[in-house]
């Protein structure tokens, strides 16, 4: 974070200044008063369970030299605003709109119902050969950790800038109207992308139309003069185009023949990883497909490759670097189809940090290619959450979709993820292929009888049913290994 004094945050806050005005802080600002650092900024957030007020004076001893808080804390340096989330964004957006006077930093911003992490891991690679000679991507180059992506992650990344960054990828998440638009006037994007228009939290927007506009609001958000960037494949997405302002640039990318940057002759091998061709239409890339060989799991990534290709593109990047640092670049965020070989001979391939029926049917599909016909697959399901009223259909076709497979093994966590089971009872004449269990001490007990050396196993919920955990305990050797995760930040939690 650049160097700030306690009245330049009271002054972007609007808040009470309640310590000595030139109080530095030089820190990041953090909402865990156990990752403090010297000089840093303590964001006393309250929550359903805790209240950062409560850990304001431990933070100030750990080394943070002021508190943002919504009330006084006696003998703790404090800014004192109405409200503290909002207060986070405004020291940002402040923040931002400082270093973007004073220095060369462009802002590229992602969303969609899948695909965001993934594409802004890779954004972070590409971006990183961008970079002039000798300049370390650690002091230009700036991407969330995880998926810090909602009113509280993406301020919190905003605010790591300083005059040396040249670029700031953002990962922008919503459960609601409007998300996209309050974080997008916190960081306006120089670079705006929409990857696809899914079901995912339907059940608190009420309509696939309602997600579409509430993705369509990074259009909007993009500063004037911009890029935006859209998915071709998805009509919703493509759609967005009209919304462009005159000024924007609008490129497009995808499978179809029209997608400005396009990947040709995709070809999956039996590891689930896709290569293809690199296209550009009408300049850089014309002439001969640039060759891209992922090393990321699952077909799926091939659009998400794309998304991050045009948006480098459309920086100044080539078509031969960008395919060659598509080619290089390796999973970097947990639980997002990570595949682990086991010694005993099982792969175990773990996606469960979130899922929605888009996700699910693709981690699905990833697992058959890599069973092929000689090796048995295993799928252990959880909860898809935030489906609303069309949960239990979801569920079903899940299910049904498994059989369709042929699946050799379906395991079932938890009741909310009950109706997969059924899905696949009514599909097929299944008895012992598919199991329910209640929880992951049943599901535990379940694998370690049933898993065999070859096996190819699937790990694939929503964060919220913890199935992460399991996925956890499979990689490191089985399930009757404890765990010894820790839970994902608090901020990782808009899909």
């Amino acid at each position: 974070m650049i160097a700030l004094t306690a009245a330049d945050v009271a002054s972007a806050t609007g808040g009470r200044l309640h310590a000595d005005a030139e109080t530095p802080v030089t820190g990041p600002a953090v909402v865990d008063s156990r990752r403090v650092e010297p000089g840093g900024l303590f964001v006393a957030l309250p929550g359903e369970r805790v209240d950062g007020h409560d850990f304001a004076r431990a933070a100030v001893e750990a080394g943070a030299t002021l508190v943002l808080a919504a009330r006084e804390v006696e003998g703790v340096p404090t800014v004192v605003v109405d409200d503290v989330q909002a207060a986070l964004g405004e020291l940002a957006r402040a923040v931002l709109a400082r270093v973007r006077a004073q220095g060369d930093l462009r802002v590229v911003a992602v969303t969609g119902s899948v695909g965001k992490t993934t594409t802004k891991d890779l954004l972070g690679q590409l971006l990183a050969d961008q970079l002039p000679d000798g300049v370390a991507a650690e002091d230009a180059l700036v991407v969330p950790a995880g998926s810090y992506n909602n009113e509280v992650g993406l301020p919190l990344t905003v605010l790591r800038v300083t005059r040396a960054t040249r670029f700031l990828v953002l990962e922008m998440g919503a459960d609601g109207p409007g998300n996209i638009a309050y974080l997008t006037r916190i960081a306006p994007p120089d670079i705006g992308i929409v990857l696809a228009v899914g079901v995912a939290h339907v059940g608190k927007f009420g309509s696939v139309e309602a997600i579409a506009r509430t993705k369509s609001e990074m259009v909007s958000g993009v500063l004037p003069g911009g890029t935006v960037v859209l998915n071709a494949d998805d009509q919703r997405v493509a759609a967005m185009a009209s919304l462009a302002a005159p000024e924007h640039t609008v490129t497009t990318f995808g499978t179809i023949p029209s997608a400005g940057v396009r990947a040709a002759d995709v070809q999956v091998d039996a590891s689930g990883r896709a290569a293809f061709g690199l296209e550009v239409a009408g300049g850089q890339g014309s002439g001969e497909p640039a060759p891209v060989a992922l090393r990321l799991v699952g077909a799926h990534h091939v659009s998400n490759a794309l998304a991050a290709a045009a948006a480098v593109l459309a920086l100044g990047g080539s078509t031969p670097t960008v395919a060659q640092g598509l080619s290089r670049a390796t999973p970097v965020s947990p639980h997002r189809m990570a595949v682990t070989e086991r010694a005993d001979g099982v792969t175990v391939i773990d996606d469960a940090y979130n899922a929605n029926p888009d996700s699910m049917r693709a981690a699905l599909r990833t697992l058959a290619v890599m069973a092929g016909r000689t090796r048995r697959s295993v799928a252990v399901l959880g909860e898809m959450l935030e489906l609303g009223d069309g949960s239990r259909a979801a569920h079903d076709a899940i299910g049904r979709l498994v059989v369709r497979l042929n699946v050799k093994l379906l395991v079932v966590v938890g009741d909310g993820a009950y109706h997969i089971h059924e899905g696949a009872l009514q599909e097929g004449s299944w008895g012992e292929e598919s199991v329910f269990v209640p929880d992951l001490d049943a599901a535990r007990a379940v694998l370690a009888e049933a898993l065999e050396p070859g096996d190819v196993v699937l790990v694939k919920s929503s964060l919220g049913s913890g199935l992460w955990q399991l996925g956890d305990e499979l990689a490191a050797g089985g399930p009757s290994l404890g765990s010894d995760a820790t839970d994902e930040p608090a901020t990782e939690v808009a899909p």
